[in-house]
């Protein structure tokens, strides 16, 4: 079945029809090649958390749907490993996206906000994704790691490349791989000549002390005893950090502004009483999230989901957002909720792979949302249709307009 083009065009309605007559089917991937998609909110939470569903690219059978095709230097990271490797890299780096440190976080990028929306001016129009939504998180995320700022917006410039091909550039996902290998190969060796006070200094120390034997440095990081990077792991781990880290987000906010301009009531809502933001954010994350789909998994025997059988190695795509529009588990799940419980849904993953930066990315959504709406009074879209990304990969607007103004509403 070839839902590409419905997909892109009206995925939801696709969705809801494939909950009720085919839950489980066979389609054609994005790069041509065949894939199983499951779209029923059990059957996706199940299959997320199943240790049968392997990510390891080396499981699947020839022919099936893989994934972005990754050099080995950034292609040896988390969403291409299973326990122990993921376990004892994921272990490593989350002590950096913690609660903790997510909240130390939170007035740098306030402060970034605020930048941001000064630039804008007072009152007048703007494209919000060029303007706000894309340099928050590239701000946050190349802070964090150690990014220098002349560099930032190349990076934008190949994810896009990567996540959204251009039909007419067949090469530039290519070329924007080569750039960030190398980009990532010269940042490396600054780093080690040059250690700062930034998460990829940290990182580098733990690679570079656990092969040494020495102290490492790392703290913060490294516990010592089991912990051990490759050279390629350290340069993928880099690269998933920053890919993912401004990937989500960019839609997470974007796609929360949006949502908001299309339910003037509940924007109002959130202004009139900016506490309800932090609920806000997990009914705006389930009823438009980042991610279409999670990473695909390669089952590592024969599966069964509701009642169909798998082969191992085949491809299995997980709907992320057909789940978290299933009336079976959201009732009335087309209609933006604010005060909907929303606990379980799956916007951000769930299980071993649950998304890394989940706190990093809510803290940034809920911060950006914040300032916005206490910044413009009078916020509305200033298109009637907005322009969505041609991509299965990410559910993100390509640009979105809005007229704003600081002068207050009429009484």
């Amino acid at each position: 079945m070839d839902l590409q083009g419905e997909l892109l065009a009206h995925p939801h309605s696709v969705y809801d029809r494939l909950r009720d007559t085919a839950p489980v089917c066979r389609i054609t991937g994005t790069d041509g090649t065949p894939a199983w998609l499951v779209t029923r909110y059990d059957d996706v939470r199940a299959a997320l958390a199943d240790p049968r569903l392997s990510l390891d690219k080396s499981r699947a059978t020839e022919g099936g749907y893989r994934g972005m095709s990754l050099p080995p230097a950034l292609d040896a990271n988390l969403l291409n490993m299973d326990p122990p490797d993921h376990t004892r890299i994921r272990r490593l780096v989350s002590r950096a996206f913690n609660s903790r440190r997510t909240e130390q976080l939170r007035a740098p990028i306030r402060s970034t906000a605020d930048r941001l929306l000064d630039a804008l001016g007072p009152a007048g129009t703007a494209d919000l994704v060029t303007a706000y939504a894309a340099p928050l998180p590239i701000i946050v995320i190349c802070d964090l790691l150690g990014i220098p700022e002349d560099r930032r917006l190349d990076f934008r410039t190949w994810t896009d490349a990567l996540i959204t091909p251009d039909p007419s550039r067949p090469r530039a996902a290519k070329e924007a791989v080569v750039a960030m290998l190398g980009f990532f190969t010269e940042l490396m060796a600054h780093k080690r000549s040059r250690p700062a006070d930034d998460l990829l200094s940290d990182l580098i120390a733990v690679r570079d002390g656990a092969e040494g034997g020495g102290e490492g440095g790392g703290e913060g990081l490294s516990e010592g005893g089991d912990d051990r990077l490759s050279e390629d792991e350290l340069m993928s781990l880099a690269f998933l950090i920053l890919f993912a880290g401004y990937e989500n987000t960019v839609q997470l906010i974007g796609n929360a502004i949006h949502t908001l301009l299309q339910h003037p009531e509940e924007q109002a809502r959130l202004r009139k009483d900016p506490s309800r933001i932090p609920a806000a954010v997990e009914e705006l994350a389930r009823y438009e999230g980042p991610a279409p789909l999670a990473i695909r998994r390669f089952p590592t025997e024969d599966i069964t989901i509701a009642g169909v059988t798998v082969p191992a190695g085949e491809t299995v795509l997980l709907s992320l957002s057909a789940a978290n529009r299933d009336p079976a588990r959201f009732p009335r799940p087309d209609l933006l909720d604010l005060d909907r419980d929303t606990s379980g849904h799956l916007a951000l993953g769930h299980g071993i792979h649950y998304c890394l930066g989940a706190p990093l990315a809510r803290a940034e959504t809920e911060i950006a949302l914040a300032a916005l709406l206490e910044r413009f009074p009078i916020l509305e879209a200033a298109s009637p249709a907005p322009r969505w990304r041609p991509s299965l990969r990410a559910r993100g607007l390509t640009e979105l307009p809005v007229r704003y103004d600081t002068a207050h509403l009429p009484h």
